[in-house]
């Protein structure tokens, strides 16, 4: 099953620039996305860092392990490890 993240599809290119108030602020469709978008990031660190901590020793990175960057680099230029 495809799954797509619809709540977006209904806006056309004009829609970005109206203006909308959050909390008393206006702010253009798109710098609303964009906030929104900030929001979610700050909750994700959250949990993260709430996850790390209740995982202790057993923490897996999430990307590139602490003080291996090194190591990771060497891997991608040797092609062991995507550019992506």
């Amino acid at each position: 099953m495809e799954k797509r993240f619809t709540a977006l599809e209904g806006l056309s290119d004009p829609d970005m620039t109206k203006s909308i108030t959050i909390r008393g602020e206006e702010h253009s469709v798109m710098q609303a996305i964009n906030r929104q978008m900030a929001h979610y990031t700050y909750h994700i660190g959250q949990i993260v860092l709430l996850a790390r901590h209740y995982a202790g020793a057993n923490w897996k990175s999430l990307t590139v392990p602490k003080n291996k960057s090194k190591e990771f680099n060497a891997d991608v230029a040797s092609g062991k490890k995507s550019q992506r």
